[in-house]
């Protein structure tokens, strides 16, 4: 019988993620693969959010805290970049 090593998140885009705001050096980070991301930012608030990948090999994230604020964006080769409801940048990458 022949055996094949089953990939557990496959093409899923996931791992440690780690993001700072522009202005104000905010930080968030965090981990998880597809739908089930977690991040965590200097003030205890926590962000769940998931990733998607679209047709042209980029990948769209979006979070959410509990109080309903939302940030969301996309990644290319070069990082992630999102946005929050009041238009301030998110810089960051995946590990």
């Amino acid at each position: 019988m022949i055996y094949r090593k089953k990939r557990l998140h496959g093409k899923i885009p996931g791992g440690f993620f780690s993001f700072e705001e522009e202005r104000s050096k905010t930080r968030l980070h965090g981990f998880g693969y597809g739908d089930h991301i977690r991040l965590r930012d200097e003030f205890g608030n926590i962000w769940r959010g998931s990733a998607e990948k679209c047709d042209d090999e980029s990948v769209r994230y979006t979070f959410r805290d509990a109080s309903g604020r939302t940030i969301s964006g996309v990644s290319d080769s070069f990082g992630i970049v999102l946005r929050d409801e009041r238009g301030r940048t998110w810089r960051g990458f995946m590990d």
